[in-house]
């Protein structure tokens, strides 16, 4: 009696070397050809097995209520990743000086925020080393011991894939402050207009649990050359500066920061050195402290915490709890 043919083949003329047949593959078509009135089916499920090793499985939902802070860090494959981070590091509130008014607003409206209230996203704008960054995390660590707020940030780089992590924030019961830091953009990126979309204008727009702070050296997050030669270039220059500059008016709060003078400057080097127990005498203190300004051609809150850590080395101390 002779064997019924099957029609499953393992010739290789029928299965170039790109499309050619994965090791699980051969292995089902070969048991069906052995056997091939008994063993069909189960070459059907070995075939079936195989397809779905080979489609990704869904995403989980994360877990955003382990951690105060996480860090977004999009996977090439689509995949979302919340980096969960121990503590963030931080100077405390009352410990940023100089930025009085700065620190008053931004502090209330993110406990609004925090505690279910409307709140507007925030743009902190300004010169280097003036203490925006600083005063996002120490506001967070202010309020969230208490509110349970959650801090997320995200990297410029990856602002292309922000809708994505909107989507996982939205589903969860806390409230996020999203928070990116140096953010701009250049003449041939488009990515901001898909941030527009997001902040406010999109169908789904920014999710009620979350709001978006950034940092930026740039009032209009756009360097002003781009700006200037849009206007010239362009056949209708107010309409193109305004698309351009449409992206910080998403922002419903802007928070400059300026220059510190050399009062302020080095009040700060006081509270920190003196928060810290540093024992050397004020005026030798604050002379080292101008001289170190002079050097790096600034005075800030960022160079007088340098300048602070550079004399607790010298003193043999360690600044590892604030």
């Amino acid at each position: 009696m002779r064997s019924v043919p099957c029609f499953l083949s393992l010739d290789k003329r029928l299965y170039p070397r790109k499309n050619a047949p994965s090791i699980a593959t051969h292995q089902a078509i070969k048991l069906a050809n052995m056997n091939p009135q008994n063993s069909l089916q189960q070459a059907l499920e070995r075939l079936t097995e195989a397809i779905e090793r080979l489609a990704p499985r869904p995403a989980p939902a994360p877990d955003l209520s382990t951690h105060a802070a996480y860090i977004w860090q999009p996977e090439p494959n689509g995949m979302a990743h919340f980096a969960a981070v121990e503590t963030v590091k931080h100077i405390p509130l009352h410990l940023l000086l100089g930025i009085d008014q700065q620190k008053a607003r931004l502090l209330a409206n993110t406990r609004q925020f925090a505690h279910g209230f409307a709140a507007n996203n925030a743009l902190l704008w300004g010169a280097r080393g003036t203490g925006k960054s600083a005063l996002i995390k120490a506001v967070h660590g202010e309020l969230a011991p208490a509110t349970g707020l959650k801090l997320i940030e995200i990297l410029r780089g990856d602002i292309a894939t922000l809708p994505a992590c909107l989507s996982y924030c939205r589903t969860q019961n806390s409230r996020f402050l999203l928070f990116c830091d140096d953010l701009s953009f250049e003449a041939d990126e488009s990515a901001y207009k898909s941030l527009k979309a997001v902040l406010e204008g999109g169908l789904e727009g920014r999710p009620d649990n979350v709001l978006f702070y950034a940092t930026s050296n740039r009032r209009h997050l756009m360097p002003r050359d781009m700006i200037e030669n849009e206007r010239s270039t362009a056949i209708q220059p107010a309409e193109v500066v305004e698309e351009k500059v449409s992206l910080s008016d998403r922002f419903g709060l802007w928070i400059g920061f300026h220059a510190l003078s050399q009062a302020d400057y080095l009040a700060i080097v006081e509270a920190y050195a003196n928060h810290f127990a540093l024992d050397i005498a004020p005026e030798i203190r604050d002379a080292e402290a101008i001289a170190w300004a002079a050097t790096r051609g600034a005075r800030s809150g960022r160079v007088a915490w340098q300048y602070i850590q550079d004399l607790a080395g010298r003193l043999g101390r360690s600044l590892d709890t604030l």
